[in-house]
């Protein structure tokens, strides 16, 4: 099982793209939460950025992709838990894994932490931005399911399998978020997020037996 090669080990280039990134983000994600995402511009960001707007769109194709950065994480690492999971290790383990270590690492895809409210109150307020987070759950389950039927061709419906396994997160992942929202602090939310964790992933293997290893 190959492993991705940490920050430090790419090559100057891909760390100085990456840190460019990461920069524009977080400069585009200020101004979202001082001033409200449709109150800023792409040209705005750019300046404050320090970059040009076509360096922006290089990075980011569409102005939400700026604030909602992590979707193409979270369709890395929903698909590698599958395919680079332990000889042996069931899928839906490898993702019960996944969600459980991004519950202890404070993830923002783990969705449990105190400052997490904030990039939801900016979320909420923009329907571009409520549209985007999901076409992004889409865009999860989809690759999902390519990844269950490229690793897994004897089970019956890969994509039913990765519609319920990604219903199954959203709804815990939704239940905390608001939680959080009405005030809740993560340190009383957090257990109560792992036990759902664990009661979704107990009712999806029900649904889909012990899946094929």
């Amino acid at each position: 099982m190959s492993e991705e090669p940490t920050t430090d080990e790419l090559p100057l280039r891909e760390r100085k793209k990456r840190a460019t990134r990461q920069r524009i983000s977080d400069v585009a994600t200020g101004l979202f939460a001082q001033r409200g995402f449709d109150e800023v511009t792409v040209a705005e960001v750019a300046r404050a950025a320090e970059v040009s707007a076509m360096t922006v769109f290089n990075y980011f194709p569409r102005k939400e992709d700026l604030f909602l950065d992590r979707i193409p994480e979270a369709v890395d690492l929903f698909t590698a838990a599958v395919r680079r999971r332990p000889p042996g290790e069931p899928p839906l383990a490898a993702l019960r894994a996944l969600a459980l270590r991004l519950l202890d690492e404070h993830h923002p895809l783990g969705g449990v932490d105190d400052h997490f409210p904030h990039f939801w109150r900016v979320v909420i307020a923009s329907p571009a931005l409520r549209a985007r987070a999901r076409e992004g759950v889409e865009e999860v389950e989809t690759a999902l399911a390519e990844a269950l039927a490229e690793i897994t061709p004897e089970l019956p419906d890969p994509a039913l399998a990765a519609a319920l396994t990604v219903a199954a997160y959203r709804s815990v992942y939704v239940t905390t978020a608001r939680r959080l929202l009405a005030g809740e602090p993560a340190e009383a939310v957090a257990q109560d997020h792992r036990d759902r964790v664990g009661a979704a992933f107990d009712a999806l293997e029900v649904v889909f037996g012990r899946p094929a290893r």
